[in-house]
């Protein structure tokens, strides 16, 4: 068996492991026999039953799915611009999404207009996702007139910034209760997340990863930069599109359905090319996929382990790996 194929393997027990664990850990311990049990149907006590099938399980199928899209996202935002230091949300997209909820949970109480039909029927999730929908328009717009992806690096940024700056003034202004309700959810939860949810979630998610998928052999070629994969053939344009559109898909749903998680997305890519010692994106892909959703089933294990948000634990647990690669490799993209 190759090292590669080894570590694969090794990836998927890991998984395994750490699903199962995150089943049977929380506020009830709960054994694996009794995890097993109520997977498949054998005699389990309903409420351990309803606790893990209700609760648990699609709380791990959320850390999955999330920690897979946001490490695939980043991934090819750092391919992209040829930087370690970007991520998934280096487009606006958390900014984007801030934003709407913002404005959701914020704003409209603001206006007199929190009681109206419309927002009630938008919520969280529905203002998260048109807040990056609309920051997706305003990069493909940008990306059709600019062809320095350094500009478009730049401009992202100082979009977010922008944003971030109405989003304090929204702060600023509002009450009490309804900025407790903003900030707890700029720290994160993968357990808002209901089987209805789940439903709407999973299906984007899975066109994000086949756009990422597709796009395996063209993020090969920007290694070497823009120009010479022209001289290859590639349409830079179009790839680029394809890119943004899954980075927005991938990062844009996680972001509306668990807010903002952040370093998975940024720390993960690096800890693949570790591990995997290798630059090819056919092993860096779902590699970074395997190891992001292992990754975030570890955080949502302390979380729950130390009662805390899980972007505090995902930042404590990124920034360690993100701080050792760029010093130890700083010719990462070179």
């Amino acid at each position: 068996m190759s090292r590669t194929a080894l570590i694969f393997s090794l990836l998927t027990l890991l998984l395994a492991v750490l699903f199962v664990a995150d089943l049977a850990v929380g506020s009830v311990a709960i054994a694996p026999a009794e995890v097993w049990n109520a997977l498949t149907g054998g005699a389990c006590d309903p409420a351990t039953r309803d606790i893990i099938l209700k609760i648990r399980l699609l709380k791990a199928i959320t850390a999955l799915a999330a920690g897979a899209a946001l490490a695939a996202s980043g991934l090819e935002m750092q391919t992209l611009f040829r930087n370690p230091l970007a991520g998934p949300y280096v487009l606006g997209v958390s900014s984007g999404a801030s934003l709407g909820v913002a404005l959701f949970l914020l704003g409209a109480p603001l206006l007199g207009i929190g009681g109206s039909s419309f927002l009630q029927s938008l919520g969280i999730v529905g203002a998260a996702w048109l807040g990056a929908a609309l920051v997706l328009a305003a990069i493909l717009a940008i990306s059709r007139r600019i062809k320095d992806i350094m500009v478009i690096l730049i401009l992202g940024m100082m979009f977010g910034s922008g944003v971030s700056a109405i989003v304090e003034i929204l702060q600023y202004l509002s009450d009490e209760a309804a900025l407790k309700t903003f900030v707890i959810w700029t720290m994160g939860s993968l357990g808002e997340v209901t089987g209805d949810r789940l439903t709407l979630m999973l299906p984007v998610l899975l066109a994000g990863f086949v756009l990422a998928v597709a796009v395996i052999k063209p993020l090969n070629l920007l290694l070497l930069g823009e120009n010479y994969a022209r001289t290859m053939g590639l349409n830079v344009q179009r790839t680029r599109l394809r890119i943004f559109l899954s980075t927005v898909l991938l990062a844009g749903t996680v972001t509306a359905f668990c807010g903002p998680v952040g370093f998975i997305g940024l720390a993960v890519p690096h800890l693949a090319r570790m591990i995997f010692a290798s630059a090819d994106h056919r092993i860096l892909v779902p590699g970074s996929m395997m190891a992001g959703a292992a990754l975030l089933l570890v955080c949502d294990l302390v979380s729950k382990s130390l009662a805390l948000p899980i972007n505090t634990i995902t930042a404590l647990m990124g920034i360690p790996v993100v701080i050792y690669v760029v010093t130890r490799n700083r010719n990462l993209f070179r």
